[in-house]
């Protein structure tokens, strides 16, 4: 497997830990966004829409980071990762939902700004962040996690851009149940730290 990434990706990051905690061999291909890469013919045939991550597996392209984790899971059988029971699997959807949605328009959209300064309302976007944790914090107060008693791509899934909504500006002080998730997924063996940009509340802390 090759996957083609960019260490200042969330998205990118998701794919890359998954990939690391089951121990999945893979080829890891550095995309240069600053000198438009991704907007080459080679890799807009891979991923007409230009983002980042994508999987090449054998003549298989899967460029989705949930996608990706979905694509994984089930080319190699990990039910522990994602759930085949109705429930289990619809829990996952869900969260999963949730990242591209929610997630992407909070603390991701947060983080946008301050780091590759994306145009958006910082006002707007970091309420919707707050929101978010809001939920994540109750929901986790009796949970381990996200969508089912033990750890899956959902919680992948929402780590990157969580634990990296400080640097967007959006503090994590008032929510100590998604900071103990935080430290639980950051336990697993084979973890891969998201790289770290001193901007925004990361700057001063």
């Amino acid at each position: 497997m090759k996957l083609f990434y960019h260490p200042l990706s969330g998205h990118s990051h998701r794919a890359r830990l998954f990939l690391s905690v089951i121990g999945q061999p893979f080829e890891e291909v550095e995309v240069d966004l600053a000198s438009e890469e991704h907007k080459r013919p080679d890799f807009l045939a891979m991923n007409a829409f230009g983002q980042v991550p994508v999987l090449v597996d054998g003549k298989t392209v899967i460029a989705d980071s949930n996608g990706i984790m979905i694509y994984v899971a089930k080319k190699l059988g990990r039910t522990d990762w994602l759930p085949e029971d109705p429930a289990g699997a619809a829990a996952v959807q869900r969260w999963l939902s949730i990242a591209a949605g929610q997630l992407a328009y909070g603390p991701a959209a947060a983080r946008l700004i301050t780091v590759f300064g994306a145009k958006f309302n910082a006002e707007e976007v970091i309420g919707r962040a707050h929101q978010l944790l809001q939920v994540l914090e109750q929901h986790l107060t009796a949970k381990d996690w996200l969508a089912v008693h033990r750890v899956t791509i959902a919680d992948l899934a929402l780590y990157s851009y969580t634990a990296r909504a400080p640097e967007g500006n959006v503090d994590l002080a008032a929510y100590p149940k998604v900071s103990g998730w935080l430290g639980r997924i950051e336990s697993l063996p084979g973890f891969v730290t998201f790289v770290k940009t001193p901007v925004g509340l990361s700057a001063v802390a």
